[in-house]
């Protein structure tokens, strides 16, 4: 499986915290920076966006590399992605993710 899949199914290569550490463009960082302080009501400096995807080797965001509830349990679990779940379709923890994107849902059971 390609490792820019995160382990909940999200596109790490359309993730603007991936985009913009590749290009080195603080502008974005900036602008992702304000708008996921917004979102989930925490101060994110666009110091923090730096990100090469969750399931590589290398720089993480601090929710990804700390906080993310899913990666902590497919890490745990030994699994590429929640793909390789039996209980995927039933589990509130990813369910934060796919209700909200579709796309993942679709990508996590392909790729099982």
């Amino acid at each position: 499986m390609e490792n820019k899949i995160a382990y909940c199914g999200l596109d790490c290569e359309k993730c603007d915290a991936y985009i913009a550490t590749k290009t080195n463009d603080d502008s974005l960082r900036e602008k992702t920076a304000t708008l996921w302080s917004k979102s989930n009501n925490v101060t994110i400096t666009k110091d923090m966006i730096n990100c090469t995807g969750c399931r590589t080797d290398g720089i993480k965001t601090q929710f990804c590399d700390r906080f993310c509830e899913i990666r902590k349990c497919a890490r745990g679990k030994n699994f590429e992605t929640c793909g390789e779940c039996s209980l995927l379709e039933h589990c509130e923890v990813v369910a934060m993710v796919v209700k909200n994107n579709k796309d993942c849902l679709k990508r996590l059971k392909e790729k099982k």
